[in-house]
């Protein structure tokens, strides 16, 4: 336990400093002017070469990137991420802000992709060959090709306030229905994953020994799973959820984006498109950290799961 706790702590590290570095590299070779960006183009044309250089000094655009990576570094070293630029705020107020409300998002849609994803893939496993593993599976194929973007577009199509109605005649009863979109799209990502691997696993429990066993004392196919493969079925598909932690994150930048809605990946982009490198380097690091606490958790749930894995593990 005590390596493996210092590994991961290790391993942390080394991602948050190869997660900064390459963020700042990447702002710095980025062909975005922070000044034109952040002042507009018909701004920029009418300043002057004074002022653009002020303006240019105060975001730091030709300060050399080692320079600007060091003032950073030693800044972090006391708990500060910076300054946001674009929001004129704390980068941890920024963040801070936004985790609340994308946190909720992704854990709305984490938990309901995984509640549906394992009640149709025993669904569909128990069913196998039948009319309805036909069903859930093509659902789950259609899921899995169709882009986030697309479906989050086309909900807001279908489900949106009509064009017209003003914002007045929105009932309370609507604002809920339209705020459970955001939710709705992102959840779709990790349904059709945890859906077919439930029903591979289905399968193989209802085909093992202790599973004929029990039906032939009598249980029937579901009284079977209900007592004793439910187990075998929920932490594989519990750990496969955790895992997919980083399709979650990945998928709420689009998703918020398509909705206005006011979270980190919002912020990212704006912060991206802006070149507000202290914002992008702190969502970064959140993010790098979110995922990393998901794997971490998906990777001990398998040591569970296969306790060779975990002797594996202990004598790698």
């Amino acid at each position: 336990m005590p390596r493996f706790v210092v590994r991961n702590i290790l391993k942390f590290l080394l991602l948050m400093l190869a997660v900064s570095l390459v963020t700042f590299v990447l702002v710095s070779v980025s062909p975005i002017d922070p000044v034109q960006a952040n002042v507009g183009q018909t701004a920029y044309i009418n300043m002057s070469e004074a002022k653009r250089a002020q303006l240019a000094e105060y975001w730091g655009v030709n300060t050399p990137l080692w320079e600007r990576y060091a003032n950073w570094f030693v800044d972090l070293l006391h708990g500060d991420l910076g300054t946001s630029l674009r929001f004129n705020a704390p980068v941890i107020d920024v963040i801070a802000t936004r985790a609340v409300n994308s946190l909720a998002l992704m854990a709305t849609a984490w938990a309901v992709s995984g509640v549906l994803g394992f009640a149709l893939g025993i669904l569909a496993g128990a069913n196998r060959g039948r009319l309805i593993d036909r069903i859930v599976k093509g659902y789950c194929f259609l899921l899995a090709s169709v882009p986030t973007f697309w479906l989050g577009l086309l909900f807001l199509i279908v489900f949106s306030v009509p064009i017209g109605v003003s914002a007045a005649d929105v009932t309370f009863a609507d604002a809920l229905h339209h705020l459970a979109l955001p939710a709705l799209t992102l959840s779709v990502i990790g349904v059709a994953n945890i859906a077919l691997h439930t029903r591979e696993k289905t399968i193989d429990v209802l085909e093992s020994d202790y599973v004929r066993f029990a039906r032939a004392r009598g249980l029937s196919t579901w009284g079977a799973l209900r007592h004793h493969g439910l187990r075998n079925l929920a932490l594989p598909a519990l750990t496969l959820q955790f895992a997919s932690i980083s399709e979650i994150f990945g998928g709420s930048v689009l998703v918020e984006q398509v909705f206005s809605y006011p979270g980190l990946g919002q912020a990212a982009v704006t912060a991206g498109l802006g070149g507000d490198a202290a914002l992008l380097v702190g969502i970064a690091l959140f993010s790098a950290a979110f995922v990393f606490t998901g794997n971490l958790i998906a990777s001990t749930l398998y040591g569970v799961v296969d306790p060779r894995m975990r002797k594996g593990a202990a004598h790698g």
